[in-house]
């Protein structure tokens, strides 16, 4: 380098400088690799939560996907810096003092060959020991499967709150109801390529009105609502929110402003949960509350417990998702979406990723909101539910809506389609 640089000299002239810049260039790509590689591990739908709740990329990307990355990573990363220890040997050939030179030095006074390098070797592997005995240390630390929360006790809330009777307060959903429709769509298409998914949908929910939307698998419906949140972009049509406008055509995206100002008053639960691994019940329902400010920190932990106890899972607070059943998982998901206090809630297919036994608890919930006012658009396969809970009900097929109306009018629907679907199931 001094050759073609010259003035690189002064700094390379030094041993440990030029030993650190070599390490660091010989072990940077594989850092960076071990990083990129726990980053992509990340699932897809976490990144989708998150912009579900109205989270902003950084956000995104500091609250949610590098904590889970860096969980991913360490073991990998751990053996990396173990390494790193072992090749700090090779500066010894740049006349830097380390362990190996200092035994070279001593066993050409000494010529007790073996014995100096032995107790070189020792030291190595005394100081990887301790390096690895520390990274194992910290793996365990933030390794949540090794944590054993409490649940929490009845009553307890928050230092100075000792009962319940202040939670009633929160429970409540209050929200402001403008426009005609809380929520519009309009001539709404969505291709993937040259499979065209949805052919024209139009669609105008009231004021608290629950609408179902059935039919076969590979219709459009999980593709319909995720265009209504932005999660899935139009190709073309329009979606107004509360009487405003929300997503329109190439036009208002999900990088529009009255799509950023507006994504907190419309609600989403998932097929399969969607929590945040790394982050507590109660984390995972404060969350977004905490990231938009929706409240001060002691109001948004009374609302996110509040919630909990709505859904049956108060006492669950302190634990973590993978100690929950699928069904307590999906509640807790729905308390999740309850807590941004939203307009509308969307929900896709929320009992399929569920065991029969554990599907009743979830629409039990979503039944209660039901009863509650709560305008709400259910892409589900339970039938009954379907017919039982909602203000309208929606049958698709094939990217259209071939039939729609009240439960009591489609079970005396002619529309031989629907009839043979209805049957089936």
């Amino acid at each position: 380098m001094p050759q073609v640089f010259p003035k690189t000299s002064i700094i390379l002239s030094s041993s440990f400088i030029s030993g650190l810049i070599a390490l660091t260039l010989c072990e940077s790509a594989y850092i960076a690799e071990i990083h990129r590689g726990g980053l992509n591990s990340v699932p897809e739908a976490q990144i989708e939560a998150g912009k579900a709740l109205g989270i902003k990329p950084l956000g995104i990307k500091t609250l949610i996907v590098i904590p889970q990355a860096i969980r991913i990573a360490l073991p990998t990363l751990s053996n990396e810096f173990i390494t790193i220890v072992k090749l700090t040997s090779l500066v010894s050939v740049i006349s830097l003092t380390e362990i190996l030179l200092v035994g070279q030095r001593l066993y050409t006074q000494n010529f007790l060959v073996l014995e100096t390098m032995l107790a070189v070797a020792f030291y190595y592997v005394l100081i990887v020991t301790i390096f690895g005995y520390l990274i194992q240390k910290f793996e365990n630390l933030i390794d949540i499967n090794l944590r054993k929360p409490n649940m929490l006790k009845e009553g307890e809330l928050l230092p100075g709150i000792s009962t319940d009777k202040k939670l009633e307060n929160y429970k409540e959903i209050i929200y402001e109801k403008k426009g005609d429709y809380a929520l519009e769509a309009e001539n709404i298409h969505k291709s993937y390529g040259s499979h065209e998914v949805l052919k024209g949908i139009d669609l105008k929910v009231k004021w608290g009105e629950v609408v179902s939307i059935i039919g076969p698998s590979g219709s459009g419906k999980t593709t319909f609502i995720r265009t209504l949140n932005g999660l899935e972009s139009l190709n073309k049509g329009t979606v107004n929110l509360m009487g405003n406008p929300f997503l329109k055509d190439q036009i208002l995206t999900h990088s529009s402003k009255p799509f950023k100002n507006q994504i907190i008053h419309i609600g989403m639960v998932f097929q399969n949960f969607n929590l945040f691994p790394h982050k507590t019940v109660l984390e995972n329902v404060m969350l977004a509350p905490q990231y938009h400010k929706i409240h001060d920190k002691g109001i948004n932990q009374l609302t996110a417990i509040a919630m909990l106890d709505k859904v049956g899972m108060k006492l669950h607070a302190k634990k973590y998702p993978h100690q929950l059943s699928g069904g307590q998982k999906q509640r807790v998901a729905i308390a999740r979406a309850l807590a941004m206090e939203p307009s509308i809630i969307l929900f896709d297919e929320p009992t399929s990723a569920l065991d029969p036994e554990l599907v009743n608890e979830v629409l039990k919930v979503m039944a209660q909101l039901a009863e509650e006012g709560m305008t709400m658009i259910i892409v589900t396969h339970e039938m009954n539910f379907a017919f039982e809970v909602s203000d309208r009900i929606i049958f698709m097929e094939n990217g259209h809506i071939i039939e729609q109306g009240k439960p009591s009018e489609l079970r005396l629907s002619n529309n031989e389609r629907f009839n043979k679907f209805i049957n089936n199931k």
